[in-house]
C-alpha cells in the first residue's frame, strides 16, 4: 500500500529543559520583547507553594497580575472569567504554570479573545463538531491577540498541542477547540517545579501521556514520524514512571518523564486518535473523572476492543513497553497497576447510571468517530464501558 499524508508542525518556537523556570521565563520574555506578563496558575501552586512568588519576584514590574481560578474540566464560565481579567489587565504575554486545566483554560480563552466570545452560548459557533457521516468539522478561527508560554507541572502533554477542551454543562459534553496559535509559543520543562505535584496526579497524567503515544501508534492513519517519536517516548515513560513512583524526588527521572511526554505528544491534534481519549472526555464531563484516571481505566479496554482491527500496531506498543507477546492491553494495565492507579470505571466514581449520558456525548466526539475499529452506535460505546467496568 502506498503511504500518503500531511504532518503539521506546531507553531512552537522552542522547548527549554533542565533550567530553573523563573530564569527561563524571564529570558523568554526578553527575547520576545514582552513587558506585560500575566501569570495563570493552579490554585494549589499559587496558594500552597512558593513557585509563583519566585516567578513574580523574578519578573518584577513586568508582572501585571495573576489568575488562579481555573476549574477542572474547564467549564465555559471559567474561560469567560479569565477572558474578562485579561481584557482588564491588557497583558502582552500569558505565562501558564500548572497542568492541563490551566493550560486548556488559557487555550480556549485565547480563542475566545480572537473570536470576541462574551457568553457561554457563543462557544457553540467555534467548537469542533462531528457530522452525521462521522467527519470532523473544524471552524477556522482568527489568531489571538497574544500568546502563552507554558511551564507544565503534570504529564498531560497539553502544552504540546493547539487543541483545547472546555465543558458545556448544559449538554454535559466536553467540546474541543482548535486554533493555530492558542498553544504554547515556548514550553519550559523544569523538573524541580513538579515536586509540588501530588504523586497520584503526576503518575496518572503519566498514563495520559502513555495514552497519547499508544493512540498515535495505533491510529487508523499512522505516520512514520510519529511512530518513531511515540515509540521512543513510550519506552522512556514506561521506565521513568516506575522510578517516579519509587523515588519521587529523583529529578533526573522526572525530567525523563517530561521529555517522554514531549515525544509522546507529537501526534496530538495531527494524527487521528481513538475511543480512549474520546470516551475519556465524556467521563470528565459526566462523572468528573480526572484526565489521567480516564486513561488509566479506558485505554486497556479500548485496546482490547480494537485488537481485531490493529493487532500488528498493538504489537509495536507492547514491545516498546517491554513485552514480547504483543499484548498491549496487558502492558498498559500492568503499568497502571504498578503505579498504584485505578483500573476500573467503578474505582473512579463512574456508575452504570452514567453510561447512557457518556455514550450520547461520546458519539459527538471526533476521536470516538475516528477509532481504528469503527464505532457506529451508542451500543458500541456501552460494550467498551462494560469491558472497563
Amino acid at each position: 500500500m502506498t503511504m500518503s499524508g500531511t504532518y503539521e508542525f506546531l507553531a512552537q518556537d522552542r522547548v527549554i529543559f533542565g533550567r530553573p523556570a523563573h530564569e527561563a521565563v524571564l529570558e523568554t520574555a526578553s527575547k520576545l520583547g514582552k513587558s506585560r506578563l500575566m501569570i495563570v496558575a493552579s490554585k494549589t501552586l499559587s496558594r500552597k507553594t512558593d513557585v509563583i512568588a519566585k516567578l513574580r519576584q523574578a519578573l518584577g514590574e513586568r508582572c501585571v497580575g495573576m489568575f488562579d481560578e481555573c476549574v477542572e474540566h474547564v467549564p465555559r464560565g471559567s474561560v469567560l472569567a479569565l477572558a474578562a481579567e485579561v481584557r482588564r489587565l491588557q497583558p502582552d504575554l500569558i505565562v501558564t504554570i500548572g497542568g492541563g486545566t490551566p493550560i486548556d483554560t488559557v487555550k480556549v480563552m485565547l480563542m475566545a479573545l480572537a473570536e470576541d466570545i462574551r457568553s457561554v452560548e457563543d462557544f457553540d459557533r467555534v467548537r469542533i463538531r462531528v457530522g452525521e457521516d462521522g467527519k470532523r468539522l473544524v471552524p477556522v478561527v482568527n489568531d489571538p491577540p497574544l500568546r502563552q508560554i507554558i511551564v507544565p507541572t503534570t504529564l498531560s502533554g497539553a502544552e504540546f498541542s493547539s487543541l483545547g477542551g472546555a465543558t458545556d454543562h448544559t449538554r454535559q459534553v466536553k467540546d474541543l477547540y482548535h486554533g493555530r496559535l492558542i498553544g504554547g509559543q515556548v514550553v519550559i520543562l523544569d523538573a524541580a517545579v513538579t515536586v509540588h505535584t501530588p504523586a497520584d496526579l503526576w503518575l496518572s497524567t503519566g498514563i495520559r501521556a502513555v495514552d497519547h503515544a499508544v493512540e498515535t501508534i495505533c491510529s487508523r492513519n499512522p505516520q512514520p514520524f510519529t511512530d518513531g517519536t511515540c515509540l521512543h517516548g513510550l519506552s522512556m515513560l514506561s521506565k521513568s514512571l516506575h522510578t517516579n513512583h519509587i523515588s519521587p524526588d529523583n529529578l533526573d527521572a522526572r525530567l525523563e518523564s517530561q521529555l517522554g511526554v514531549w515525544l509522546a505528544s507529537t501526534g496530538l491534534g495531527r494524527v487521528e486518535w481513538g475511543a480512549s481519549h474520546g470516551i475519556g472526555h465524556q467521563l470528565g464531563a459526566v462523572a468528573n473523572v480526572p484526565h489521567g484516571h480516564c486513561s488509566c481505566v479506558m485505554l486497556p479496554s479500548v485496546l482490547t476492543w480494537n485488537r481485531a482491527n490493529n493487532a500488528e500496531r498493538q504489537t509495536l506498543v507492547a514491545r516498546a513497553m517491554g513485552r514480547d507477546d504483543g499484548d498491549a492491553a496487558r502492558a498498559v494495565a500492568d503499568l497502571v497497576a504498578a503505579l498504584g492507579q485505578p483500573s476500573r470505571l467503578r474505582d473512579v466514581g463512574v456508575e452504570r447510571s452514567h453510561f447512557d449520558a457518556i455514550a450520547r456525548g461520546a458519539m459527538q466526539n471526533m476521536m470516538v468517530r475516528s477509532n481504528p475499529r469503527p464505532i457506529t452506535s451508542e451500543a458500541d460505546i456501552h460494550q467498551i464501558l462494560e469491558l472497563a467496568w
